[in-house]
């Protein structure tokens, strides 16, 4: 392996350089070569895996699977683990690179693993749908699973081990009881929301005071709206937000929190307090991910029953570019295979994680990942059962408002959105400030 080619490239992108040691993972078995990411690195010595503290399931099962399903491959380069605090991962995995000790499989920062990010630019980031095709393990990634990394990170560099869609929960009874059927359009679910409002039932509950739950409304309503490319045509100056198109989804988000929609308080209303209303009955709907199943499959939480609560997706916008086919989606931290080390054995790990996570991590500890669940699933609660049958079946994503944005605009995005949902900016104003921070961001 041509370790020192890499690390100039590390240095030239401005990858902190310490005093640069041998790559100590080149020391093991497999075929040389030009490392491009594909499936063709030099094996290491073993299948070390970097993880986050906060995140103990993924070492769990990977453990799981190489005392089970994936024994074969672990005996042929055995698993190792390292770990990481999540707020350090940033630094920690720059120092790595930069003294060629980057772990075979680890945790990143979405922005060093895009294409232009300094990991990627060095081919430090392996093409994981290459190798995994190479190997015929490419089935067994949920194609919303793929679109959404590949939206996200600009390729397949990550894989899918926690997966999470948005939509709309509801309590059926509720809407039974005030002849509301699911609404499949924008018009349709105002209407809904007035019923409910008429009957003393507030329609939605948000936790607006942390507000990303209520730009994810709004940037729903754009991707309807202007179709799934409306924030990638942003962030590449295609197109801008104080265009008539984008100002409509945060009009739409301003009319409905004036028409009293979200109830008392929402603007500084937290998320536990949003959740138990929904939980106890006291709103009839509420947008989250699916990780909210945590606290629908708690008992003690839930008050109005699992099998009392409905999802659906984001509703359409007449006349829209985009589908209601198309959930928000995301794919948790990313988790990429150094390009270096991508050998065949590191392949054949890879390749039996695709086959057989899905089943392990959503039988043992119920989580929902973008894997095919190759294998009976038994005694897993009703909702959790039905999103996974319902990302299976998915084939495109959108990203959420702010994905693609730069810090300091994602984080205007959510401060501006309670002057905007109490009336004081209006939409054209939220959307201009918000596009000279982009702008200003480039």
């Amino acid at each position: 392996m041509n370790t020192r080619s890499h690390r100039r490239s590390v240095a030239a992108i401005g990858i902190a350089l310490a005093a640069v040691m041998p790559l100590a993972a080149c020391a093991g078995g497999g075929s040389s070569s030009s490392g491009d990411g594909s499936g063709d690195g030099t094996d290491p010595e073993a299948f070390t895996v970097m993880t986050a503290n906060e995140n103990p399931v993924l070492e769990e099962q990977l453990t799981a699977l190489a005392e089970g399903a994936c024994e074969a491959e672990n005996e042929a380069l055995p698993l190792e683990h390292q770990k990481v605090a999540q707020a350090d991962t940033v630094q920690k995995v720059t120092l790595l690179a930069s003294q060629g000790a980057l772990p075979t499989h680890t945790i990143a920062g979405t922005a060093l693993i895009r294409p232009d990010g300094d990991l990627n630019a060095a081919g430090l980031v392996g093409d994981l749908k290459a190798a995994l095709e190479g190997s015929g393990a490419w089935e067994n990634v949920l194609p919303a699973a793929a679109s959404t990394v590949e939206q996200v990170y600009g390729g397949m560099y990550s894989m899918p081990y926690q997966y999470n869609i948005e939509g709309i929960w509801y309590n059926k009874q509720i809407l039974a009881d005030n002849g509301v059927e699911e609404p499949q359009t924008w018009d349709e679910f105002v209407d809904a929301s007035q019923t409910l409002l008429d009957a003393g039932v507030v329609p939605m509950t948000e936790a607006g005071a942390n507000g990303w739950p209520l730009t994810r409304l709004m940037g729903m309503y754009i991707f309807r709206n202007v179709g799934p490319e409306a924030m990638a045509a942003v962030r590449d100056g295609d197109s801008e937000l104080t265009s008539a198109d984008y100002v409509a989804g945060a009009q739409a988000l301003a009319d409905y929190a004036a028409a009293g929609y979200f109830g008392e308080g929402f603007s500084t209303r937290d998320g536990d307090t949003s959740s138990n209303m929904f939980l106890t009955g006291k709103a009839a709907m509420t947008y989250d991910g699916s990780w909210f199943l945590s606290a629908i499959n708690d008992p003690e939480r839930n008050q109005i029953g699992e099998d009392n609560i409905g999802f659906m997706p984001f509703p359409a916008v007449d006349g829209g570019a985009g589908s209601i086919d198309q959930y928000a989606a995301n794919a948790g931290a990313p988790m990429i295979i150094n390009a270096e080390q991508f050998g065949p054995k590191v392949v054949d790990w890879i390749s039996c994680i695709a086959e057989n996570y899905g089943q392990q991590a959503l039988q043992s500890a119920g989580v929902i990942s973008g894997f095919e669940v190759n294998g009976e699933v038994t005694d897993i609660p009703t909702n959790t059962a039905a999103i996974q049958e319902r990302i299976a079946g998915i084939d495109e994503t959108v990203l959420w408002f702010e994905a693609l944005m730069d810090s300091q605009s994602n984080s205007l995005a959510s401060t501006n959105v309670t002057l905007l949902t109490t009336g004081q900016m209006s939409p054209e104003d939220y959307m201009t400030e918000l596009q000279a921070s982009i702008d200003g961001n480039r």
